[in-house]
């Protein structure tokens, strides 16, 4: 494998982590929001990602077990979907809020704060080891140079 596809393949995981970080912090910005323009409340969204290239479900499989077919070589990863948060809004009884129903029970958002925080610690710790990788391939293919030139 060479420079340039280490290369592309952090790159487009630099891409699909960064759109995680950026739909989580949406997710977190409207954890209150008990109205929409779609009307409800706010719904958490999730991403989904997916291989992008050769490497398939059964390809992974075969890498993983060592079988002796020639190893494939993924492509890097992609953005599948934006999905909405199957987990059900909570309910909060507060009868003054302008958005209450007739019993009182205000619908808020299905955003738990905690699995947002983490999902964004996580999503940033892999964009910042992605930027590894892409400063390693960097390095190497520089120091390859400096041997081509002596």
């Amino acid at each position: 494998m060479g420079v340039l596809n280490v290369l592309r393949i952090a790159g487009s995981a630099l891409t699909a982590q960064r759109l995680r970080m950026d739909v989580t912090a949406s997710n977190i910005a409207n954890a209150e929001a008990t109205a929409t323009p779609e009307g409800g409340p706010y719904r958490a969204e999730r991403v989904v990602f997916a291989p992008r290239g050769r490497l398939s479900f059964a390809n992974t499989f075969r890498l993983l077990r060592r079988e002796s077919d020639p190893a494939p070589v993924g492509e890097g990863v992609q953005v599948q979907a934006i999905v909405a948060s199957p987990q059900p809004p909570r309910q909060v009884y507060d009868p003054t809020h302008p958005d209450a129903d007739a019993d009182g029970y205000v619908t808020y958002p299905n955003v738990d704060l905690v699995t947002e925080m983490t999902d964004l610690l996580s999503a940033s710790r892999a964009y910042e080891a992605n930027l590894t990788v892409i400063n390693v391939a960097k390095n190497m293919a520089q120091r390859a140079l400096d041997i081509g030139r002596v």
